[in-house]
C-alpha cells in the first residue's frame, strides 16, 4: 500500500504571486453550442442541452508549483546548450526525497552549507546522488494572504549551500516558497548596500556554471511524517523548448 501526499500549490485566479495565471471556465451549456457547431448539429440536440465543459488557462510556465529547467538560468550551462524543460532527464524528477527543515532561519536569511549539514546530522542521514532535496522554510503558510507577504517570508539557498548539495550528486532542489534564492526584497537591499550585482538571483544564475533544476512553490511538507525514506514525483508538463513547466509534485510513502 502507498500513501500519496500532495505537496503542490494550485493554479488559481488571484493567486498569491507576481504573475498569476488566468483561468476561464466554459460551462456545459456553452459546450453544447461549441460542439454543435463543430459537428453540424444543434445545441438542443445534446441531452438536456448540455455537452462538455472546458477551461482555458493562460499564464507563465513559472506560475504555481513548477520545475525550473537549466535554460531558465542562461543559454549555456556547464559549457553546453542549456536543457529546456522537455530535455530534463525524468530521473531528476522522480527519486528519494529528503526534507531539510530550515524553519529556524529568519525571512531573508541565507541557507548555508553549515545549515544543511546540521539538518542532516540531526536526521542521521547522508545524502545520496539523485536525492531530491526539499527545503522547508514554512513560507507556504502565507500562500493566500497577499503577494508582498508571501514573497518576503522565506529564507533562501545561497551559492555555498547550492554547491555543497551539487557536490553530493543532488540535481533537484525544491523549496516551499516563490524562489530558491533569498527573497526579492532582501536581494535588492543587499545590492543597494554593496553595489555587487552578483547577489541578484545568485543561486539561479549559478546554474550557468553547474547544471541543476529547481521545484519552486511547494507546500504541505509538514504533512510528510518523515524526513527521508519516501519518494518524490514532480514530473513536468512537456512544454517543448520552455524554460519551465507546471508539475503536480507529490510525496509517495510506502505503508
Amino acid at each position: 500500500m502507498y500513501r500519496i501526499i500532495d505537496i503542490s500549490l494550485p493554479h488559481e485566479n488571484g493567486a498569491t504571486e507576481p504573475y498569476p495565471p488566468v483561468l476561464e471556465f466554459s460551462d456545459h451549456q456553452a459546450g453544447a453550442a461549441r460542439l454543435a457547431k463543430l459537428a453540424g448539429v444543434q445545441a438542443q440536440d445534446f441531452p438536456h442541452g448540455m455537452a462538455l465543459a472546458t477551461d482555458r488557462i493562460s499564464g507563465s510556465s513559472h506560475s504555481g508549483t513548477h520545475i525550473d529547467a537549466p535554460l531558465h538560468y542562461a543559454p549555456v550551462s556547464e559549457g553546453k546548450p542549456s536543457k529546456s524543460v522537455d530535455q530534463v532527464p525524468l530521473e531528476w524528477c522522480f527519486g528519494p526525497g529528503v526534507i531539510l527543515d530550515m524553519r529556524h532561519k529568519a525571512p531573508g536569511e541565507e541557507i548555508t552549507s553549515q545549515d544543511l549539514q546540521q539538518a542532516l546530522d540531526q536526521m542521521g542521514y547522508t545524502l545520496q546522488p539523485l536525492d531530491i532535496v526539499l527545503l522547508q522554510t514554512g513560507c507556504d503558510r502565507y500562500w493566500g494572504t497577499d503577494t508582498k507577504t508571501y514573497l518576503a517570508m522565506q529564507s533562501g539557498l545561497g551559492i555555498d549551500g547550492l554547491d555543497w548539495l551539487l557536490d553530493r550528486g543532488v540535481r533537484t532542489i525544491g523549496i516551499d516558497a516563490w524562489t530558491l534564492d533569498r527573497p526579492v526584497g532582501a536581494m535588492a537591499q543587499t545590492y543597494r548596500e554593496t553595489g555587487d550585482n552578483r547577489v541578484l538571483w545568485a543561486t539561479h544564475l549559478h546554474g550557468r556554471q553547474r547544471e541543476y533544476i529547481q521545484i519552486e512553490k511547494l507546500c504541505n511538507l509538514d504533512a510528510i511524517p518523515q524526513k527521508h525514506g519516501f519518494w518524490v514525483s514532480a514530473l513536468p508538463v512537456k512544454f517543448k523548448g520552455a524554460t519551465a513547466a507546471w508539475c503536480r509534485a507529490v510525496a509517495i510513502l510506502q505503508e
